[in-house]
């Protein structure tokens, strides 16, 4: 009988560590896709792994990559803003660089750059700016863009490498 529940806690485990990988993994995709939320499901991944018969990580620690979690979240939404504000760019200009990303998806990886880059300069430009403004405004909403960018990826990097040093 005993033998039983550990075959049964194993399964377990196993079918906690596949989802838990799976949204490492989606996480990680969400680090460029803005449509997913990259830190927030690589956070869902550690959690899982906790599901475990031994859980691999304290609470404390726990605590600190949700709050790591928050903060890198928020700062997606804000470090965009900031960069395109102080070099001067429009809605249309942030709306255009949402835009572009989406649709340099379609032509990853070199899209996934500078689509967000062209899209804000279509954008000012429709915004009726000149060019070197637009550029200049282009410029600060793609700097932003990859800030925010980079900061998901080593956050859900660095929990997609605990989530992998910890099931092996």
């Amino acid at each position: 009988m005993e033998a039983v529940v550990l075959m049964d806690i194993a399964w377990a485990d196993l079918i906690w560590i596949i989802i838990g990988g799976l949204l490492i993994g989606v996480g990680l995709l969400g680090c460029f896709l803005p449509i997913i939320p990259g830190p927030p499901l690589s956070f869902a991944g550690l959690l899982l792994l906790q599901l475990k018969t031994d859980p691999p990580f304290t609470t404390n620690y726990m605590l600190i990559w949700a709050g790591i979690t928050v903060v890198v979240t928020i700062l997606d939404y804000v470090i965009p803003v900031i960069g395109a504000k102080k070099f001067g760019a429009s809605k249309a200009g942030i709306w255009g660089s949402m835009i572009g990303l989406i649709v340099g998806i379609f032509f990853a990886p070199f899209g996934i750059i500078v689509g967000p880059f062209i899209g804000a300069l279509i954008g000012e430009l429709i915004a009726g700016k000149r060019s070197g403004k637009a550029f200049k405004a282009a410029f600060g909403t793609f700097l932003g863009f990859i800030l925010g960018t980079l900061l998901k990826l080593i956050a859900s990097a660095y929990m997609a490498y605990e989530f992998f040093t910890h099931i092996v």
